[in-house]
């Protein structure tokens, strides 16, 4: 499967990691099935924002109500690794749930797009539309 990123979603991919360093930045991917047309920034409440990622619990909240309600649904989340690669990190494979999201990871000027399945995080191909 190829997933379809919106353009705009990578720019604000790249802006949003660059607004937060040396912090982590964090947030939710929003489309419908394998198409990604808006990233949505939420705030890192992490104890440790610079090695790691909480994502405000209110911005998953009104998200989810927003896709029950009609609205866009969450394919993913994002976040940076501001020293690092984007590969998922050990502490990121340690919170892995199998739930088959989509997860971007911002590195380096780069966006890489993983799937977090039952097996652990396999890269994602994909074409911006």
């Amino acid at each position: 499967m190829t997933l379809k990123v919106a353009s705009d979603v990578i720019a604000t991919l790249l802006q949003e990691a660059a607004n937060a360093a040396p912090h982590e930045c964090c947030g939710l991917l929003l489309g419908e099935g394998a198409r990604i047309d808006e990233a949505r920034p939420a705030a890192n409440i992490s104890d440790d924002p610079a090695r790691r990622f909480e994502i405000d619990p209110l911005a998953l909240l009104t998200a989810h109500k927003a896709a029950r309600a009609g609205g866009p649904q969450i394919v993913g989340y994002y976040h940076s690794h501001p020293e690092g690669h984007p590969v998922p990190s050990a502490t990121d494979c340690e919170h892995a749930s199998g739930d088959e999201r989509v997860w971007a990871i911002i590195a380096g000027g780069e966006v890489a797009f993983w799937r977090d399945g039952a097996q652990g995080f396999e890269p994602v191909d994909h074409r911006l539309i």
